[in-house]
């Protein structure tokens, strides 16, 4: 396998052309990636139609000796259907870096169906279609500097990234930052449905929902004080915040939330048991 870095890294072919590999292709042909580097393979018509459209990428609808030209693969199908996907594109991308946004996938497996020992896996979320994601990622000990400044150049565009250091971690990083919006969408339902209780109008309520979460979160990320802390100035005893955060510890929510991530974690360890090794 030939050396790559960010400077040197030419074809990068996209297994799977749904949400996540269209941002990630968005942000590369905004950040000046020339579109005719950038092969898809989807059997979707409309979707490589799309695609086409969208961002001037090269499309298949099945693998064929075009992939061979890829130095990175990326791999953005469902992970029950990855192996099936992986088997036709085998023979062609052996010699390629192998970059998994696939929740669940362990690179043991992806290392085994490709052929190729250097294995990526990121666990990206959906604000990395509007370039304020989160990415976890792992490398395996394969995998060089160059190569992984590489997969840090291709995600830049998608928002920010994290490695760590063990793959297990990987499930945890799922159920937190990967499956995370889904939780803070079901908060903002929950404050809106409370807004049109109290008499305030849908908009009202989506308004103010909205910019308390995206105001909190700033200020937590610009302080150097933990968000125990921050929540502490805001609860003065016998208030406002006092009886709500009161009524939510007495109905077990943050042991609940707690519980949920676990779950999720679970569900994603469970993924890579049933949909990796193939048979």
């Amino acid at each position: 396998m030939s050396e790559i870095s960010p400077s040197t890294l030419g074809t990068i072919a996209f297994i799977g052309g749904g949400n996540m590999a269209s941002a990630i292709i968005g942000g590369l042909v905004r950040a000046g990636r020339a579109p005719a580097s950038i092969l898809v393979v989807d059997p979707g018509q409309a979707q490589r139609d799309r695609l086409q459209t969208d961002f001037g990428v090269r499309t298949l609808a099945e693998p064929g000796p075009a992939l061979a030209e890829a130095q990175m693969v990326v791999w953005a199908v469902k992970p029950q259907l990855f192996q099936e996907a992986a088997r036709p594109c085998a023979g062609h991308i052996g010699g390629a870096l192998q970059l998994s946004v696939m929740a669940g996938i362990r690179s043991d497996d992806i290392a085994r169906a490709t052929g190729s020992q250097a294995v990526v896996r990121a666990m990206p979320n959906t604000p990395a279609l509007i370039g304020q994601g989160m990415s976890g990622l792992y490398a395996r000990p394969d995998v060089s500097a160059g190569q992984r400044a590489a997969v840090e150049a291709v995600l830049a565009p998608t928002g920010r990234v994290l490695w760590v250091q063990q793959e297990v971690a990987l499930d945890a990083v799922t159920a937190l930052s990967g499956s995370g919006p889904a939780y803070v969408f079901y908060v903002l339902e929950a404050m809106m449905a409370a807004a049109e209780a109290m008499g305030l109008s849908a908009e009202e309520g989506k308004q103010l929902a909205l910019g308390t979460f995206a105001g909190a979160t700033a200020l937590a990320q610009q302080s150097a004080e933990p968000p125990a802390v921050l929540r502490e100035r805001v609860t003065s005893k016998g208030g406002t915040t006092y009886a709500a955060l009161s009524s939510l510890e007495a109905d077990g929510v943050k042991a609940a939330f707690v519980k949920a991530l676990q779950a999720a974690q679970h569900r994603a360890a469970e993924l890579g048991d049933e949909f990796g090794a193939a048979g």
